[in-house]
């Protein structure tokens, strides 16, 4: 089953569930925003996120290959995730302060930036697990071991968290892949996974070579305050 979507790439992957708050200062994603607002009541306000593979969303950002301002190329990835409009702030300056929480997971099919002053995209949604998987059950208990260790080297008060860690193995597989230390191939890596014991599997893979690390170094290469979550531009 395909659909067509809004498409807003950013320099960071959205898993479903997770929350994403944006500021909207580009008039071409203001025009979006409003047109989510403006839809009928019941209807789906969502739209896709793809995270950015190489080059810089400026204002003539577009579909794979295309080139930027100064000649340089901005491609995109093929699998998002769609971000539901939760909250919506307008702002005196006419942009907007919202917030999003992920969706569902989709592929790109093709990318059209002439249908809308923002990009638009067929894509295919991509199968999600149901019912119960002893796999993932099993594994989702080691990775929460090992991302508890994990946290005990990179917060100074990981208790707060690994108290709060689902029990289901699929929203525990969205959120170690989304606040974990990782690259964003990493996370990309991961949301492409289709099934929870894969990802799981390969969650387990870097949360052990990241705590490897970190007890080597004994040091967090990066401020904590950006290891929380997805950035949020400016």
């Amino acid at each position: 089953m395909t659909a067509r979507l809004p498409v807003f790439p950013l320099g960071t992957v959205l898993f479903p569930g997770l929350v994403l708050p944006l500021h909207i200062f580009e008039e071409r994603y203001r025009a979006l925003v409003r047109h989510l607002v403006g839809l009928p009541e019941g209807a789906a306000r969502e739209f896709g996120v793809l995270a950015i593979q190489s080059g810089w969303e400026v204002a003539t950002a577009g579909p794979p290959g295309r080139s930027g301002p100064a000649g340089g190329e901005v491609t995109l990835h093929d699998v998002g995730c769609t971000a539901e409009l939760r909250q919506v702030t307008e702002l005196a300056d006419g942009g907007f302060d919202i917030v999003t929480v992920g969706r569902r997971r989709f592929r790109v099919a093709e990318v059209d930036d002439a249908a809308a002053p923002y990009l638009t995209a067929e894509v295919e949604w991509l199968p999600e697990p149901a019912g119960t998987d002893e796999v993932a059950d099993l594994l989702a208990a080691r990775v929460i071991s090992v991302f508890r260790q994990y946290l005990g080297l990179v917060r100074p008060d990981p208790q707060e968290i690994s108290e709060q860690l689902p029990e289901d193995p699929t929203v525990l597989s969205h959120l170690v892949a989304a606040t974990a230390a990782l690259t964003v191939d990493d996370r990309q890596r991961l949301l492409a996974v289709d099934d929870t014991a894969g990802r799981l599997r390969a969650e387990l893979r870097l949360l052990n070579r990241e705590t490897a690390l970190l007890r080597q170094i004994r040091a967090v290469p990066v401020p904590l305050s950006e290891l929380a979550g997805p950035p949020v531009p400016n």
